[in-house]
């Protein structure tokens, strides 16, 4: 069904204050889920469908380690998107002060919902921005295996170009981990291919996945796998979140990474830009499969349909979803 874009927005809001979340905090994770609700994500409104959004903090973030390029969080059980919008923030102050800058996060128990929406704040910088997140609940399971080991892992790179940021935005899964609570919630089935039952079968059924299945790595090979195992090191280990099992997995299941380069520090920022032109007409203008009408580039659908969203003021939702989110976005009783 289609709604006003406006009516998206206040029920959010309202059911973002009904969690408890402040003003300021509202606002953050407010863009965010917008962010990726416009785009067609499945990182967004469906999340407030989960207990695990409620707001839960025991402090203020806090700074541990801190250098000139480089810092490291505790979270405190803030929501994931609050901390990586404020870690975000500190990569692009330390990287236009000093070039480079190094920011990790720990202490989370929640969904950093979509990268993009980071590294496109990053590249509006005119800065060069990567980011990884170890989610350290076990939901997909390793090449060759059916046990759920690994976390979807997603990591997210920006870079500025001459008509916007491109952003590319991925989980290292087969699909993201909200993806199969949305077609839980739509009472649909999942892609063929992508899941295996607790058994070891391949599933459609959301529901098996969520009864101890696991999703598969996204080429359902080992480099997929490898990658995600590698992205779990760099934002588990690296940033002190727990992971596997290993660690306090209640309240610290998942770590993020953000790094941020100035282009000036290598060969500028214009040659950047100049760079991602080229690149885009050299790959737009190859010679086309059958039945390919358009080869599209990072983030280009999505902003596509933002874009129409916006012009249009209007949205499509899923009935259901729509139906829950309204429910938990009526105002406060007074």
């Amino acid at each position: 069904m289609k709604i006003q874009l406006s009516e998206l927005r206040e029920t959010t809001k309202q059911a973002l204050a009904n969690y408890g979340y402040t003003p300021d905090e509202t606002s953050v994770l407010l863009e965010v889920l917008l962010y990726a609700q416009m785009r067609g994500n499945n990182q967004g409104v469906v999340k407030l469908t989960d207990p695990a959004m409620k707001r839960n903090p025991n402090g203020e973030i806090t700074i541990e380690k801190e250098t000139k390029v480089s810092a490291l969080l505790d979270a405190k059980q803030n929501h994931a998107m609050i901390v990586a919008n404020r870690a975000c923030d500190i990569a692009v102050a330390k990287a236009k002060e000093h070039g480079i800058a190094v920011v990790g996060a720990h202490g989370i128990s929640s969904s950093s919902g979509a990268l993009g929406y980071y590294m496109q704040k990053v590249a509006e910088q005119g800065l060069v921005g990567l980011m990884y997140v170890s989610a350290g609940l076990p939901t997909v399971a390793a090449a060759g295996s059916y046990e759920a080991i690994l976390g979807t892992n997603p990591l997210a790179i920006g870079v500025p170009g001459t008509d916007g940021p491109l952003v590319l935005d991925m989980a290292t899964a087969a699909m993201a981990y909200y993806g199969v609570i949305e077609a839980k919630t739509a009472g649909t089935d999942l892609p063929a291919g992508v899941a295996f039952d607790k058994n070891g079968q391949e599933t459609t059924s959301p529901e098996a996945v969520l009864d101890d299945g696991a999703l598969r790595p996204f080429d359902k090979s080992y480099k997929s796998s490898n990658l995600s195992i590698m992205v779990q090191i760099l934002a588990g280990p690296l940033v002190g979140a727990a992971f596997m099992g290993e660690g306090d997995m209640a309240n610290n299941w998942a770590g993020d990474l953000i790094i941020a380069i100035d282009p000036e520090i290598l060969n500028g920022a214009e040659s950047v830009r100049a760079g991602v032109a080229t690149i885009i007409e050299k790959v737009k203008a190859t010679k086309k499969l059958p039945g390919t009408e358009e080869i599209l580039m990072p983030s280009e659908r999505g902003n596509r349909l933002a874009q129409q969203v916006e012009e249009s003021g209007e949205i499509e939702i899923e009935d259901n979803l729509w139906a829950k989110l309204q429910d938990l976005g009526k105002p406060a009783a007074s």
